[in-house]
């Protein structure tokens, strides 16, 4: 199925299963929610997934009856990862037709509407998970108030800051002579530079040389060049900071060029798709998964994710990557504040964000064992700081459906380790 044929299924998904399940309640009132989504924009490709997981529990939602009896309308807009559109769009969103909350996206963008975001109280769970968006109060003095800011999953610096505690301690445990050297490799942007201070920092305290920075675009592209210099560099551990598609660029140049390093890519850096796109030189490469599970995971709640992928996916064929599996999680976060606002003077914007106060080691119903416990206050929206780091396995050949690669094994998810952050307080923001 094309990208396009599937987000127009999701639409009829949304649309029907609205309709089908709308009672008179429903139709008298009905919750808007904003949805900034990137399906033809440089991150699309970890975009599409995620923005598909959003719109299936969406659709699924209204299905069971809405929030408090309420349909929910999601308005999805495709912005194609331009910071301008989504400035224009927001000011739509916070308008006559006020939305009680948004599902944002880029990081460039997110951090571009905190202050609005602040200034007409409305919450924004967004795919950035941007340390810079964790300090509700501006007191750590390192970002900017974020106070209607939240996002699921450990946020870029502390992900990186789990990799290069496991990458010390890799390092040590193979008797390795000298100090190990890192580098930091991404585009020259908001997004892959969120975490790079942060992690320089922890990589010098945990003994590492720390090189100078490898800059690669966020599109597709010959990166020889860099690889040339990251493999002159002598460099141990890598950070992969751009999304997927531009990875695998690299991947394939650094294996191309016999580069010998250990790659940690960011939480959007690799899936099961960049695992087969790049096929061998994929396999090795660290990342951090957001989820306790990938698809189709022995856990309770997965046969809850199953049943919303069949909102856009009615013979539950599909093979959905961690992305899609992140994004139901991510909705049904804000579902449940949301429902909360409802019960408690209305889904309107504060009321919204209070809901995310309400539990501590949080987890939506039904999603046990998916959705990795979370935790956001009023001082701290740092939502865990517990970093699971996966290892990335492809074995063999890779040209045949991504549902068949993990079936046989020929693409595998290897848990690594899980590293415990401490929650210091020099790291809010930062």
């Amino acid at each position: 199925m094309t990208k396009t044929s599937l987000l127009s299924t999701a639409a009829f998904a949304v649309a029907f299963g609205g309709l089908a399940a709308m009672t008179p309640a429903m139709a008298q009132s009905a919750i808007s929610l904003g949805h900034l989504a990137d399906y033809s924009g440089p991150t699309s490709d970890v975009g599409t997934p995620f923005g598909q997981g959003v719109a299936d529990a969406y659709a699924w939602i209204n299905k069971q009856g809405g929030i408090n009896g309420q349909k929910v309308n999601v308005d999805t807009v495709d912005y194609g990862y331009q910071v301008p559109r989504a400035i224009a769009q927001y000011k739509k969103w916070s308008g006559s037709d006020k939305v009680a909350a948004i599902l944002g996206w880029g990081t460039a963008d997110t951090e571009a509407l905190t202050g609005f975001l602040a200034q007409d109280k409305i919450p924004d769970i967004s795919g950035s998970y941007s340390a810079a968006l964790t300090d509700p109060t501006g007191a750590s003095g390192k970002a900017k108030p974020a106070p209607y800011n939240f996002f699921y999953g450990p946020s870029y610096s502390d992900a990186l800051r789990g990799m290069l505690t496991w990458a010390a301690e890799d390092w040590k445990s193979k008797g390795k002579p000298g100090k190990p050297k890192y580098v930091h490799m991404g585009g020259n942007h908001p997004y892959p530079n969120a975490p790079k201070a942060a992690g320089e920092a922890i990589a010098a305290e945990l003994g590492f040389d720390v090189l100078p920075p490898i800059v690669f675009a966020l599109t597709p592209g010959d990166y020889s060049a860099q690889c040339l210099t990251l493999k002159s560099s002598g460099a141990n551990y890598a950070y992969l900071g751009n999304t997927a598609g531009s990875n695998i660029s690299v991947l394939n140049a650094c294996k191309a060029a016999g580069t010998d390093v250990q790659f940690m890519g960011n939480v959007w850096g690799m899936d099961e798709n960049a695992a087969k796109a790049a096929g061998a030189a994929a396999d090795g490469v660290v990342f951090p998964l957001r989820t306790a599970v990938a698809w189709g995971g022995n856990a309770p709640g997965m046969k809850t994710v199953q049943e919303i992928s069949k909102m856009s996916d009615p013979t539950g064929t599909a093979y959905r990557p961690v992305h899609y599996v992140a994004g139901v999680c991510t909705a049904l976060y804000m579902k449940e504040a949301v429902e909360w606002a409802a019960k408690h003077g209305g889904a309107v914007g504060e009321k919204v964000r209070d809901g995310f106060y309400q539990k501590k080691d949080w987890v939506p119903a039904g999603m046990e064992g998916v959705c990795n416990p979370s935790t956001w206050t009023d001082k701290d929206h740092r939502p865990t700081m517990k970093v699971d780091i996966y290892r990335m396995k492809v074995s063999g050949a890779t040209d045949a459906p991504v549902a068949d690669l993990v079936k046989s094994g020929a693409i595998k998810l290897e848990k690594v380790k899980t590293v415990d952050l401490p929650r210091k307080a020099e790291w809010l923001g930062w």
